[in-house]
């Protein structure tokens, strides 16, 4: 969630101070860092530079850090989502089936 300053410009330090620095936003960075570090050691750290590492089911939805759950992604996908007509989410599920 990002804060922005009466200029238009992103304030990183509140930000910081009211988001990244909450106990469940360093928990979710450690399972992230811990993902990306299991998958670097199975398939070497050439296979993921500059790529994200994806959940197959989302860790808040139940889902885990084991290998049979991540895999290798753009970074423009994993961190972009489709939107209904309505601006919605669309279902993550179904677009992830497919890429893999």
């Amino acid at each position: 969630m990002p804060f922005t300053l009466p200029n238009g410009k992103r304030d990183y330090k509140r930000e910081n101070e009211k988001y990244n620095s909450k106990p469940e936003q360093i928990k979710n960075r450690s399972n992230r860092n811990k993902a990306r570090a299991l998958v670097a050691k199975a398939k070497g750290k050439a296979a993921i530079a500059g790529k994200d590492i994806a959940h197959g089911k989302a860790i808040s939805k139940g889902g885990g850090n084991s290998l049979s759950n991540l895999f290798i992604q753009s970074k423009g996908d994993n961190r972009s989502f489709a939107r209904g007509s309505d601006s919605k989410l669309k279902s993550e599920k179904s677009k992830r089936e497919r890429k893999r």
